[in-house]
């Protein structure tokens, strides 16, 4: 009867991608800016990569500092505090499918949000620049409006 209640106002989310390298760490800081009390946040991979220094500099024009992330794997970061969160939120399909078996032995919300990859951007570093900021702004619209209740009194 509870879980409905749960997955509208969750307390503690997990962002999850390929790499734990740009865009989760990106989603992680975006969500965790917006409510700095209200939200437990943490961002994983399925594999370990290295912290984009491109995530950073457009997290850095939005004044987010995120150069101190450790890119971590769901493995390690279960290791590390346990994966005790009641929303998973998938940003790649390696990751949601990773984030599904994990489900199946722990109770977690698990929602799907396809985002694009902009490591492989061809071109300047201008342009390269401008695909990392079109993935930030595509986080940050479906931040808000899934979030949106968040702290707002339920009634």
């Amino acid at each position: 009867m509870m879980a409905p209640l749960r997955a509208r106002n969750p307390q503690a989310v997990l962002f999850a991608c390929g790499f734990n390298s740009v865009r989760s760490p990106m989603a992680e800081s975006l969500l965790q800016q917006m409510f700095p009390q209200a939200l437990y946040v943490r961002s994983a991979g399925v594999k370990k990569g290295e912290l984009d220094p491109f995530a950073v500099a457009v997290m850095a024009e939005l004044g987010q500092d995120i150069s101190g992330h450790k890119p971590m794997t769901f493995e390690e970061l279960d290791d590390w505090e346990g994966l005790n969160f009641d929303l998973i939120i998938t940003l790649s399909p390696e990751a949601h499918h990773r984030a599904l078996e994990l489900t199946r032995t722990m109770a977690a919300d698990v929602e799907y949000w396809p985002t694009h990859d902009p490591t492989g951007t061809e071109g300047s570093r201008e342009q390269k620049l401008g695909a990392y900021r079109e993935v930030c702004d595509t986080l940050l619209l479906r931040i808000r409006k899934r979030f949106s209740k968040v702290g707002a009194a339920s009634g």
